[in-house]
């Protein structure tokens, strides 16, 4: 099993839990610009972790926990290095000489893992990727186990929560050691302090799929530096075996001109994720590297387990993924097709919106057929090199460039099919003329997208629900339930940011409130979209999938007609000013 991906695109946070929800056992390798990081999970929690930089030392934070002093950390150290070949961990020469007990030892590995996260949370670039078959402890972490009976098996949800604390804890008082760029001079400390505390979006690289850009990388260290274990081994399949020196160079030298055409050829392009599925190493290092440098965030992973969540990570982002399907293939470990068919129909069956291409064995055609039939978007002959060995490397470089312009034409094309009703919602908001006909216009805008909606009045202490469509209560003039706004919720963040939120929400003012009145959906991802007069949120248009899987939504567009109705609110208000005055005169 393989999953991969780029700290850029998808934060750390984000990885973590989705490891966690998934319950995945292996080792998370971090690999950045300050050095490499791992984090060891076992059925989704926490075992061990440890930093290739020794930014974070167990024995300082044993001193700061107050389980030891400095002269017994200092007097232990000395007897470690004295130690030579028969050196142990300090942990355990520690434990064994009396100097720390079993719970303090234990509260100091967890802390351990806690400042390992908080130190890569501050890395915002990157790559992450998870073995299946490794899973090391670190030998504080292995002595404990074994010595002491008592495995360190960390909660993931509560040890990110005390990460994040301590973070933004660390960025308040200066003493955060941010990530900088090549050309950036390091901050003054007291710069730091001066930001003040609480982490935004930005803090935590969660705003990064809205603005992806292209840009020059600083160096192909991906391809001056090809993998030395990627195409030298047969895979036991026949997609991509072993490679000559004299391949891999070539494709070495095709990667690295095609990247740098890309991102010479600049412009802007919409976000755009690609999930691709597959078992071959080498495809997936070159699906990756053709795409990165673009801007189109890349998943790669052979676990069928995990494409829903991957996929529902992207859709929260606010991006539309591909969802990508090697060929099947015959050989010890390859991709069985009744196996990848059936999961294919799975994911259209429960993400029918979603666009799936199809890489096929290019003398299989009834296997292309049959994907087309069922609503594949596209597919592509894949080389195989137990069939081409010869001429596996040109077919493989025309393939991955068919590949990548493929995309390029969908990502094109990918809104295009909600323009013409945008234009007709926009057309149908200008001659309105009052408040509540101007939000049930844009209730039903959304309506459209989702399987319920409602409005919302905002008031001083509360919201309202007005109108509704696909809840219940939907046949009457008025909904009538009240969700109060003394509490910090989701409803405040987003009437006093004036922003809008869609994505997996677990806000309890919204399940005692609103689910409490309508029913918990399938999926907790919501959409919450403002609607402003005289620079405050007067109205609040609430959607979510209900019984459905959760879909793409074209929420920049969703965002420009609620800007829309916003302005045809403030001329209604406006012009029943001028005509009132105009009565009184």
């Amino acid at each position: 099993m393989s999953f991969t991906g780029d700290l850029e695109h998808l934060p750390i946070v984000d990885v973590i839990q989705l490891l966690h929800a998934t319950r995945k056992s292996g080792t998370l390798g971090v690999q950045g610009r300050r050095g490499e990081c791992e984090l060891v999970f076992d059925n989704g929690y926490i075992v061990s972790a440890s930093n290739s930089q020794n930014m974070v030392r167990i024995g300082q934070i044993l001193v700061e926990r107050g389980a030891i002093s400095s002269a017994v950390l200092e007097q232990t150290l000395q007897e470690q290095s004295r130690a030579g070949n028969d050196r142990r961990p300090l942990m355990a020469m520690l434990h064994e000489g009396g100097k720390i007990s079993r719970e303090e030892a234990a509260k100091g590995l967890e802390t351990l893992i806690e400042l390992t996260i908080v130190d890569i949370l501050t890395w915002t670039t990157g790559t992450f990727s998870l073995d299946v078959d490794k899973v090391v402890l670190a030998d504080e972490y292995r002595y404990f186990p074994e010595k002491l009976q008592q495995p360190i098996n960390v909660n993931t949800q509560n040890v990110l929560m005390d990460a994040l604390r301590i973070y933004d804890e660390k960025k308040r008082d200066g003493t955060l050691m941010e990530e900088l760029g090549e050309a950036e001079a390091p901050p003054v400390a007291a710069e730091a302090a001066g930001r003040g505390g609480g982490l935004s979006a930005n803090d935590l690289g969660l705003d990064g799929l809205e603005f992806l850009e292209r840009r020059i990388p600083e160096v192909f260290s991906s391809l001056a530096d090809f993998p030395a274990g990627i195409g030298s081994t047969a895979t036991g399949a026949e997609g991509s075996g072993s490679l000559t020196p004299e391949e891999r160079e070539r494709l070495r030298t095709f990667l690295q001109q095609f990247t740098i055409r890309q991102v010479e050829a600049g412009g802007s392009r919409p976000p755009q994720a690609v999930i691709l599925f597959s078992r071959d190493e080498l495809l997936r290092y070159a699906v990756v590297t053709i795409c990165r440098h673009a801007g189109i965030l890349v998943f790669t992973t052979d676990d069928g387990e995990d494409l829903a969540p991957i996929i529902e990570q992207s859709l929260a982002r606010r991006v539309l993924p591909v969802l990508v399907f090697d060929a099947p293939q015959s050989g010890a470990g390859a991709l069985v097709e009744e196996q990848l068919v059936a999961l294919r129909q799975q994911q259209q069956r429960c993400y029918p919106q979603l666009p799936i291409f199809q890489f096929a064995p290019p003398y299989d055609l009834n296997f292309s057929w049959q994907a087309l039939s069922e609503g594949v978007r596209a597919v592509y002959p894949r080389p195989l090199q137990s069939r081409q060995p010869d001429s596996f490397i040109d077919d493989f470089t025309r393939f991955l460039e068919s590949f990548r312009t493929g995309l390029d034409v969908y990502g094109d094309r990918s809104q295009e099919s909600f323009l013409p009703r945008l234009q007709a919602d926009l057309a149908g908001l200008r001659p309105l003329r009052e408040a509540p006909e101007i939000a049930l216009a844009l209730l039903k805008s959304v309506a459209g997208l989702f399987e319920r909606s409602l409005t919302l009045v905002v008031g001083p202490t509360e919201l309202m629900a007005e109108r509704g469509i696909g809840v219940a209560g939907e046949g009457t003039p008025s909904l009538g339930f009240r969700i109060p706004l003394a509490q910090p919720s989701v409803f405040r963040q987003v009437i006093e940011e004036k922003r809008t939120f869609f994505g997996p929400c677990e806000d309890r003012v919204l399940q005692e409130h609103l689910f409490a009145a309508i029913g918990a959906p399938l999926r907790p991802t919501v959409l919450l979209l403002p609607m402003r007069s005289r620079d405050k949120t007067v109205w609040l248009t609430y959607a979510d999938f209900g019984a459905r899987e959760v879909a793409p939504i074209p929420l920049a567009l969703l965002e420009i007609l609620a800007g829309q109705a916003s302005l045809v609110l403030e001329n209604a208000f406006y012009r029943k000013k001028l005509e009132s005055s105009r009565g009184g005169k």
